[in-house]
């Protein structure tokens, strides 16, 4: 298992051919209380950097991005009744969804959790 992270603030955590995607905690935090979430479709074909999802909270409305390339396989039918937990979880039960990586090379653009915790220490 192995995650990497992205300068938008979301999370990947791969196992296989199958990436699990949500927000990091200093990103749940900078949102505030999330009190929605819109989740893409099952099947539903992403490229690298597109939008991919939308988070809401008491602050502000914000975009997720796809970290990379692929097709959504599941998404986490909790966040509808409690989005709060993107708040209490944000790197386990606040997933946001799982996709079926179809470009590993994407991998490589993204900063191990060294390199985002230096990045998020310079951004604030």
């Amino acid at each position: 298992m192995m995650m990497k992270y992205t300068d938008q603030h979301e999370w990947i955590r791969i196992e296989g051919d199958t990436g699990t995607i949500g927000i990091t905690e200093y990103a749940a935090h900078q949102l505030g209380d999330v009190v929605f979430t819109e989740l893409p479709s099952l099947g539903k074909v992403m490229a690298q950097g597109s939008e991919a999802a939308v988070v809401e909270s008491v602050k502000a409305a914000s975009e997720i991005y796809a970290p990379v390339s692929g097709e959504v396989i599941e998404i986490n039918k909790a966040l509808e009744g409690q989005p709060d937990l993107i708040n209490t979880d944000p790197v386990g039960a606040g997933w946001f969804f799982k996709i079926k990586i179809s470009n590993f090379a994407e991998l490589d653009k993204l900063m191990e959790e060294s390199a985002y915790e230096a990045f998020i220490g310079t951004s604030h």
